[in-house]
């Protein structure tokens, strides 16, 4: 019991979520077919996240996203304002281009890393991450697998899903965009002239280990300029270049290979892993494997499989109505989002999918739009935001969940009713 008390709170939630799941199988509540149908679609998601997280942390190790920050803050040129539009755009494409999930395992490094070079708080730039990692992944099927099943079923190719999804992708990101400047990114929220009560990060960019700054790369924040910082030179010159080459090899697979995520992700693993194995023995430990989302996501998805054979599909279908009109739009959208914040984005875009009539198209790229851009209330609303958090406390910054959730709802809120706005007014 002592033992179980010493757990972080998500770790008791994740063996709660996997004990729930279990019994649900024994006791006969989810029958054993539609439990193995489950988990073999979620075995590939499972390897990926192994994998992913492991290349992550080894390359950060390596110090590539130190060298990235570096890199970024120099192109910053001293503006924040110039820093800002720097890290929403590169949030958005990497998102956009290669996967939300990817970008909050390789991206949450490299903005985290950033902080300690411009001077200022982390908890800006890992919010940018993680909202914009789940805001702007509307536009593309690779963007994210809910829009991969979301095209199959409009039939819809990527150009098409995009000339459909641009306007509300467009609206979500700008509206991410106001959001991140108000609560994070103004002048007296960055980090400097703000009081404990204020901050979101009670815990700083760590003095060693990942995204650990040296004295020279750290400069003081002021009013509105930083001092770019000098070019980051990593300490083992045979271990950055590994894991560089890892990790391009992995993003390139994603972009122009029929690979399938999680052979990229294992493949480019493999290699850092060896190159460790070579340089730094040492570092290839046990606790890289992200043992709580290989717990959680099994159970979360037992969970949900056992309410929907028990009447979720009916609570959605009543939910979300059958009216194809703009109303009907906005009732799938709020479904979507609100139920994503509750379990989980993937099991609720699947258990809604099934409940919106066969035609109408519009409101299940709502339902899609509610279930990407909304899920960024709760810290087990999505996938990505787990990843991102993982990532966090592997770099020692704590989010506090009510201050996450606040902000989260504000967002939420408006992104969702902008985006399905937006795709109402180009319907036609």
């Amino acid at each position: 019991m002592r033992a179980l008390l010493r757990l972080h709170v998500l770790d008791r939630v994740a063996l709660g979520l996997l004990t729930a799941g279990l019994l649900c199988v024994a006791t006969g509540l989810l029958p054993t077919g539609s439990a193995s149908d489950a988990m073999s679609r979620i075995a590939p998601l499972l390897a990926f996240l192994g994998t992913v997280i492991v290349l992550a942390e080894l390359t950060s190790r390596a110090e590539v996203f130190d060298v990235v920050a570096a890199r970024v803050a120099r192109a910053g040129r001293g503006s924040y304002p110039l820093l800002f539009l720097l890290c929403v755009a590169f949030a958005s494409l990497t998102t956009i281009s290669l996967n939300l999930d990817t970008t909050a395992v390789l991206l949450t490094p490299v903005m985290l890393a950033l902080a300690s070079r411009v001077g200022i708080a982390p908890v800006p730039l890992a919010m940018t991450t993680v909202w914009l990692a789940n805001t702007a992944s509307l536009l593309l099927p690779v963007s994210n697998l809910t829009n991969l099943l979301a095209a199959n079923r409009v039939a819809l190719s990527p150009l098409g899903l995009a000339g459909r999804m641009w306007a509300p992708q467009l609206a979500a990101v700008v509206v991410t965009m106001a959001c991140l400047w108000l609560f994070f990114w103004r002048r007296d929220r960055r980090g400097a002239g703000v009081s404990d009560g204020d901050r979101l990060d009670l815990v700083a960019v760590p003095a060693s280990g990942p995204g650990a700054a040296r004295a020279g790369d750290v400069r003081p924040d002021s009013a509105d300029r930083y001092v770019p910082p000098g070019v980051h030179s990593p300490a083992d010159p045979v271990l950055f270049r590994a894991c560089a080459f890892a990790c391009g090899g992995f993003l390139l697979a994603i972009l122009v290979a029929d690979v399938p995520l999680w052979m990229a992700s294992a493949t480019a693993a493999a290699v850092a892993v060896a190159a460790f194995a070579v340089r730094d023995r040492s570092v290839l430990r046990p606790s890289l494997i992200p043992w709580r989302l290989l717990v959680m996501v099994p159970g979360m998805f037992l969970v949900v499989e056992t309410v929907n054979a028990h009447g979720l599909h009916d609570l959605l279908a009543a939910a979300v109505g059958h009216d194809g009109g703009t109303l009907g739009l906005f009732r799938a959208a709020a479904v979507g989002g609100g139920l994503s914040n509750v379990l989980n984005n993937l099991p609720v875009y699947l258990a809604g999918e099934s409940a919106v009539p066969l035609g109408n198209h519009d409101q299940l790229l709502a339902l899609l739009i509610g279930t990407n851009a909304g899920p960024v209330v709760t810290p087990w609303a999505s996938l990505a935001t787990l990843l991102w958090y993982e990532r966090c406390v592997a770099y020692g910054v704590r989010v506090p969940v009510a201050r996450l959730m606040g902000t989260g709802a504000v967002l939420a809120a408006t992104a969702v009713v902008a985006s399905v706005t937006a795709l109402a007014l180009t319907r036609w």
